[in-house]
């Protein structure tokens, strides 16, 4: 049985990690407008720039000419999944679940006789990837530096993408990230990114881009130029969307942990205090006992 002393100290330690977590809490919940306002303002463009794009390719002949990011390299024998994960913990299964939704493309992937390598964006899914494919990461990119998500540094991972592609690394490229939809619920989604997933031909034709439209110049160069800017603003929409659902994970791991903190506390102190009331009644019945003995 703990002493009164380890019991008192314990009710401590346990306030003190209750105020650390009620503090991250708050932090979180602060960071977490900017970062789901940044998401929420992200998306339209990003979803508006894939329809561009899919329309371009669905109405130029994919061959030989065509620019390499649109037709691919003839085969699909290597795919690379681009992890995005976070660079920090203390964020419920955030991490984790990214890394589930990775591993079961994967697994899809070697199951259809494929060979599969990956990419790591963050530190936090390097481990899990490396103790399941302990040679399967080729490169990881540090985002650790990165106080929020910028342009920039998606225009970094794609260009280190694009190289690695046009070197022949691979062959087709998926990003795997936390799309936010709420402070309770990230959801895992793992898109194709390289080559431009291009819409059914009967979903092509119904869309609102079948009207007439002429281009200047033509579809191709016009491909040419957006499909880097494509995959550079779909990887910019992932780290965004990761970041609105890394705070929104951790403000409630944080408002969790502050709770069960409070249970903790609330436990300990009714151990303390009937330790200490059994503790007085057993000086009060010695103290009667030596009375009646005199």
């Amino acid at each position: 049985m703990p002493t009164l002393k380890s019991l008192k100290l314990r009710i401590g330690s346990v306030k003190s990690t209750q105020k650390i977590t009620k503090a991250m809490k708050m932090v979180a919940a602060a960071k977490l407008r900017r970062a789901q306002s940044n998401a929420e303002a992200g998306r339209p463009y990003s979803a508006r720039m894939a329809e561009v794009v899919a329309s371009l390719g669905s109405r130029v002949t994919v061959g030989p000419q065509s620019p390499k990011l649109l037709a691919g390299t003839g085969k699909d024998d290597t795919h690379l999944i681009v992890v995005a994960s976070g660079d920090r913990g203390l964020a419920g299964a955030f991490n984790t679940n990214i890394v589930r939704a990775a591993r079961r493309k994967a697994e899809e992937l070697e199951a259809a006789g494929k060979k599969v390598i990956f990419y790591i964006v963050g530190r936090k899914g390097r481990p899990p990837i490396a103790r399941f494919y302990p040679k399967g990461i080729v490169a990881q990119h540090d985002t650790s530096a990165m106080k929020a998500p910028g342009y920039a540094n998606a225009q970094a991972i794609a260009d280190d993408l694009i190289a690695r592609f046009n070197g022949g690394q691979f062959d087709v490229a998926h990003l795997a990230y936390a799309n936010f939809r709420s402070t309770l619920l990230q959801e895992p989604t793992v898109d194709q990114i390289i080559p431009v997933a291009l819409p059914e031909a009967d979903q092509a034709k119904a869309g609102p881009a079948a009207a007439a439209v002429e281009y200047e110049p033509d579809e191709e160069e016009i491909l040419a130029a957006l499909l880097p800017k494509n995959i550079t603003v779909q990887i910019y929409r992932a780290l965004l969307e990761n970041a609105a659902g890394f705070y929104g994970s951790q403000m409630t791991a944080m408002d969790n942990a502050t709770r069960n903190a409070g249970d903790m506390i609330n436990k300990l102190s009714i151990a303390y205090n009937r330790q200490r009331q059994a503790a007085i009644t057993t000086e009060l019945v010695e103290i009667i006992s030596g009375a009646e003995a005199l």
